[in-house]
């Protein structure tokens, strides 16, 4: 390999990297203001004021404002399916995997909760495509929480009606807590973790059994 190819294949990399970086600050700045002043009032000259950047620099790495919302919007879900396929990897119990999806996915949506709030707030201004795409992302989440409840109470850990309707049930409760948590406020977010996880296992548990 000559020098040339070899400073070629190590300056690669690094360049993804920094456009990684510029598409990372990017959407921060934008989540920031979307969460603030909403998705309609917000302008991409004013992300591009808060990053002192030029409005061309965001088109460099976004087609349009639209495209900026998609990439917020599918933060928490692509987080929320990454660590339930993790959890589901580890062996154990069902009960096991369970809290740990409830554990991971709760600190995911406290951590990023600006996105989530935006994505909740302005899901109607995704264009279609989009829409549908984190639709089925979420489909595909209450679909592997779903068969692990299933798998849960073909073992006799868990007891309830339908393994569908209670993957639905703890998806929305694990959603709730971006629209009340607050940083600084009355609960820490490892008093709200093990709430969710306590919550969760009063739904799925059977009645003699504690969480």
């Amino acid at each position: 390999m000559t020098e040339a190819k070899a400073a070629k294949r190590q300056t690669a990399p690094l360049k993804n990297e920094i456009a990684a970086y510029k598409r990372r600050r990017i959407v921060e700045e934008a989540s920031l203001l979307f969460f603030k002043s909403g998705y309609e009032a917000t302008t991409l000259d004013a992300v591009a004021e808060q990053l002192q950047v030029t409005k061309p620099f965001i088109y460099s790495y976004y087609r349009n404002k639209s495209e900026l919302l998609f990439e917020i919007c599918q933060v928490g879900i692509q987080l929320s399916l990454t660590a339930l396929e993790d959890a589901l990897a580890v062996e154990g119990t069902a009960t096991e995997q369970l809290k740990m999806v409830v554990e991971r996915v709760a600190r995911i949506i406290i951590e990023n909760q600006r996105y989530i709030s935006v994505y909740q707030r302005e899901e109607m201004s995704l264009e279609p495509d989009e829409a549908r795409r984190i639709r089925l992302l979420r489909h595909q989440f209450d679909q592997k929480l779903s068969a692990l409840l299933q798998k849960g109470k073909a073992a006799g850990e868990f007891e309830f009606e339908d393994a569908s309707r209670a993957a639905i049930w703890i998806s929305g409760l694990l959603s709730w807590i971006a629209n009340w948590y607050h940083d600084g406020g009355r609960w820490s977010a490892t008093e709200v973790v093990m709430d969710a996880i306590t919550m969760v296992m009063k739904i799925t548990l059977p009645a003699t059994r504690s969480a």
